[in-house]
């Protein structure tokens, strides 16, 4: 089965380059250095608004269902956002440094939180309290509990630290040589690895034993992601390269390398990825969608997409940071061409 990537749109969301993205079934939010939040409506491809509750980067997204969207940033605040009408429920005053990352705990009471003051911190997220604190050797920078909530996995460095959820107490460590940069649980124990190499590994969480690698590409990779469609693993990584490459993943053979699907080249530094995955259409071609971003790159270059449409967007905007509010108006997003001919007539 070959894929094939097409471009969909391009939409130059940000001031800066982008740090975080996620998405639900309906919006994909991007946050950034710029420190807003942009949201866009997948299904009416509409800009539909910004957040501007932070004050620092935005280093972490993540949405629970469809009702809730959490946010945490470096002035230290994990916002939780209510999806319906947008409106910041909650601002916690999560660390005392910069919120390096969250996760959500599948069952949405809890989350957990890591931060450049050395702790970890549970959330109870029913009250809206902190639940739980325990203070770490070093800085994380990545937490991410296992899909059935029974574990949740920290990162330092190039050190992953397996957590048992029901005591709360290291099971196993993963070390690899270098820099870990992303992390997906594939299975409930099995992690996809990623960091400031070419290789893709695969690990056991019960074993800690290395179950396949192999090189997706030919610079660093910034983030991998990874879904289930129709039976088929697929696994998405996105590298400073350009590349987003997609992957087929036979989970019965975990041994074997991964097949390529298909790939781009994006010609931008791309910093992260996430995958949206519409509605099921008519053709298969176009059910899935997946957005990520890009960082500086001189020309603006059109998003892309396949039959998981994977769009990017470019920041090489050196313009002073705008901070605008969700407006009734809401802006098209509009293809390559038709963006660069507006560019050129507003010039002014």
């Amino acid at each position: 089965q070959s894929w094939t990537v097409v471009p969909d749109f391009t939409h130059h969301a940000h001031s800066a380059s982008l740090s975080a993205v996620a998405v639900n079934n309906r919006y994909v939010v991007t946050g950034s250095r710029d420190e807003t939040i942009q949201i866009y409506d997948m299904k009416k491809k509409i800009e539909h608004g910004a957040l501007l509750q932070h004050n620092g980067t935005i280093t972490c997204l993540e949405f629970y269902g469809t009702a809730h969207l959490l946010s945490g940033a470096e002035d230290g605040l994990i916002c939780i956002w209510n999806t319906k009408r947008w409106e910041c429920l909650k601002s916690i005053k999560a660390h005392k440094g910069h919120v390096t990352s969250l996760s959500i705990h599948p069952s949405g009471k809890l989350a957990l939180s890591v931060g450049t003051d050395k702790t970890l911190r549970t959330w109870n997220l029913v009250e809206g309290r902190s639940a739980f604190i325990k203070n770490l050797k070093q800085n994380a920078h990545i937490i991410k509990w296992s899909p059935d909530g029974e574990r949740y996995v920290t990162v330092v460095t190039n050190k992953v630290d397996v957590y048992k959820l029901d005591t709360a107490s290291i099971t196993g460590t993963i070390t690899t040589e270098k820099r870990i940069s992303s992390l997906r649980f594939i299975t409930d124990s099995i992690l996809a690895i990623a960091g400031d190499d070419e290789i893709i590994r695969f690990y056991s969480c019960d074993s800690q034993k290395c179950l396949c690698e192999f090189k997706a590409h030919e610079n660093r990779i910034k983030d991998i992601y990874s879904f289930e469609r129709e039976g088929q693993h697929v696994i998405v990584t996105a590298s400073s390269d350009g590349y987003i490459k997609m992957w087929n993943l036979d989970l019965n053979k975990i041994k074997d390398v991964p097949t390529l699907l298909c790939e781009v080249n994006t010609k931008a530094r791309l910093t992260c990825l996430a995958v949206w995955l519409g509605q099921a259409s008519e053709t298969k071609e176009n059910s899935d969608k997946a957005a990520t971003s890009s960082q500086a790159n001189e020309d603006e270059k059109s998003s892309i997409v396949r039959k998981t449409k994977v769009c990017w967007t470019d920041k090489s905007d050196k313009t002073a940071k705008r901070k605008r509010k969700i407006t009734p108006e809401k802006q098209k997003l509009e293809a390559p061409l038709q963006k660069k001919k507006k560019k050129q007539n507003s010039s002014a």
